[in-house]
């Protein structure tokens, strides 16, 4: 009924079914094992969105943080059209100067790009961003 192997441990006779046997059922149980594992996240969110719809609470949010930030945003498009504006007339201005009118066309661009930064840039931030200034 016993064997012996090269270890000294008497270990029983085995026929080959059981072992497929036993490999089968490991292999069952560390597939669900893994299954369990991966589905883990998923289970443990719906059971927060259960207790979540049972209690039905609805908060508030805050948005004046936001209002701040696109202000924030509004100033500098003002400031930049301002400055891309001044740049592109002086260097068109020193072009004109110097009767070099040719040299000049993209300075006027320029200021033409930055007058429009400074006209439009706040309706470009608040269509962007759905916010009212």
């Amino acid at each position: 009924m016993f064997h012996r192997n090269h270890s000294r441990i008497a270990q029983p006779i085995t026929k080959p079914g059981d072992r497929s046997t036993k490999r089968w059922t490991r292999s069952l149980r560390n597939a669900v094992s893994r299954t369990l594992y991966l589905m883990r996240p998923t289970l443990i969110s719906l059971a927060f969105m259960a207790a979540g719809s049972v209690a039905h609470a609805q908060g508030t949010m805050d948005f004046s943080g936001a209002d701040t930030l696109m202000q924030t945003f509004k100033t500098f498009a003002m400031y930049a059209g301002a400055v891309i504006c001044l740049g592109g007339l002086i260097f068109a201005g020193i072009r004109m100067m110097t009767g070099r009118f040719q040299d000049a066309i993209p300075g006027l661009f320029g200021a033409l790009f930055g007058a429009a930064i400074l006209g439009w840039g706040a309706g470009w931030i608040s269509s962007l961003t759905g916010q009212q200034m």
